[in-house]
């Protein structure tokens, strides 16, 4: 299939029947699908199979798709959807930021790019860290926002929120952020001398 189609025209042939159409689809998003099933699995066999659910149910619902935003961003509303009714699924256990326990937890959670040294001492491992410590909401406003360039608006469409609301929660996952990067690099540094 050529990949130079856009969203799109590969959706329209996939509605006519062309499997490859769809082949392509999936292929163009979905490195940074697992990017965001990982934001709330946090592990890598949950987040292949919210992955593959997403790609699913986006495969069954692709003709209610009307184009009214990127395609990008209503696959993304899938994502969350799906992450969340995982989550619910598997009863994953959430604790408040307010909860001192919370952070001692966070703490001594291992990190899975910890095998890779070398990435260890570069500033994207400390960011997808402190992201990955963040609440899943938050982690995925992050990962849309920085990471997917989404706009508020797109976000807000994903989340099924208001553009009021993602802004709002935008500004408080920053400060999240920034904390979460403060308290490693201040551990890292100890561990350094």
């Amino acid at each position: 299939m050529q990949s130079k189609l856009t969203d799109i025209e590969l959706i329209d042939l996939a509605l006519a029947g062309n499997q490859a159409a769809y082949a392509d689809l999936v292929k163009r998003h979905q490195r940074f699908v697992f990017t965001l099933a990982l934001r709330f699995a946090k592990g890598r066999e949950d987040a292949e199979e919210i992955t593959q659910d997403c790609f699913i149910k986006a495969y069954r619902s692709l003709a209610q798709f009307q184009g009214q935003s990127k395609f990008s961003t209503w696959l993304y509303s899938i994502v969350y959807t799906t992450a969340m009714t995982f989550l619910r699924k598997k009863r994953v256990s959430t604790t408040s930021i307010d909860n001192e326990d919370a952070g001692i937890q966070l703490e001594n959670r291992p990190s899975a790019f910890e095998a890779n040294t070398a990435e260890s001492k570069s500033r994207s491992f400390y960011v997808n860290q402190a992201i990955e410590q963040l609440l899943p909401d938050d982690a995925m406003i992050i990962t849309l926002f920085y990471k997917a360039e989404q706009s508020l608006e797109e976000i807000a469409q994903a989340m099924n929120m208001e553009a009021n609301t993602v802004k709002v929660k935008l500004f408080r996952a920053r400060q999240r952020l920034k904390e979460k990067l403060e308290h490693n690099l201040k551990h890292e540094a100890r561990e350094l001398i």
